[in-house]
């Protein structure tokens, strides 16, 4: 255990910097606390509030609107992209703010996320996802389908198709933005919650735009529906597993930033 220091803040201890730390540049430090397992149920716990997060706003303004005339499409739309920035903006730095099982699993495909921590974060995503609906049926009923996505004037297998594009889209901003070093973390923010709002604004009316598993899975799972979910699974991995190929081919090798971007960059520091 690191031996505590006098601080210059009253009260406020902190320990050491570790030897195995001292000298390294920040990106080399960033990686090597990320091994550091005392610190992963920090990760998943961001990872859990996050997508609670997203799903309360996602599926809450469905309902709001079941209940409301006064909840526009638009709003519907937007709303998960903006929730995003902010959650990559105040929490990004702690375990990356995948928020989206689909966006882990394309993270570790791409060589910048360790497969052995995917299982961890898809929990925290799926639990987060399910307490938001459980918060919103307690606040609100059984109203809108509890938020649900569902397919509407298309196929299944045209459902699956936009759902797949939308994600290699999606997964493209996310891996693009994250291989430079200055599209770290908070810049990427407004880059992928621009593109989930421009895809919510057209394709929302046609599949809810998911994307997500865990955005679309947490509403069957508690009104116990699973007829078009296969379509929010599929359809996103399919995706994913499309863009990771795309950024081969854009911008070749996983990089070093982009490691950082999936896994996180928080340090600890005192308390200002």
């Amino acid at each position: 255990m690191a031996e505590p220091i006098r601080s210059q803040w009253p009260n406020r201890p902190f320990t050491k910097e570790p030897e195995s730390l001292r000298g390294l540049d920040p990106q080399e430090r960033q990686l090597r606390q990320f091994k550091d397992p005392s610190r992963e149920w920090h990760r998943r716990f961001s990872e859990a509030w996050g997508t609670f997060l997203l799903v309360l706003v996602a599926a809450g303004t469905i309902m709001v609107g079941a209940r409301s005339s006064e909840m526009s499409p638009a709003v519907a739309a937007v709303g998960p992209g903006l929730i995003v920035m902010v959650v990559i903006y105040f929490m990004g730095a702690v375990g990356g703010a995948h928020l989206n099982p689909a966006v882990t699993y394309a993270f570790a495909l791409r060589g910048n996320f360790p497969w052995p921590r995917v299982p961890g974060y898809i929990g925290a995503q799926f639990v987060g996802g399910v307490a938001a609906i459980l918060f919103l049926r307690a606040l609100l009923g059984d109203v809108g389908d509890l938020g649900a996505t569902k397919p509407e004037g298309l196929s299944d297998w045209q459902a699956l198709a936009l759902e797949s594009v939308l994600t290699v889209g999606l997964v493209n901003t996310i891996l693009g933005t994250a291989s430079g070093a200055r599209n770290v973390g908070a810049n990427g923010a407004i880059a992928v919650g621009a593109y989930i709002a421009v895809a919510g604004l057209w394709a929302g009316p046609l599949t809810g735009a998911s994307m997500n598993p865990a955005r679309s899975l947490a509403p069957d799972l508690v009104r116990a529906d699973f007829a078009k979910t296969y379509i929010y699974i599929l359809g996103p991995l399919l995706g994913a597993s499309i863009g990771v190929a795309f950024e081969w081919i854009l911008k070749g090798p996983p990089t070093r930033e982009g490691s950082i971007a999936a896994q996180g960059d928080a340090e600890d520091k005192p308390d200002l």
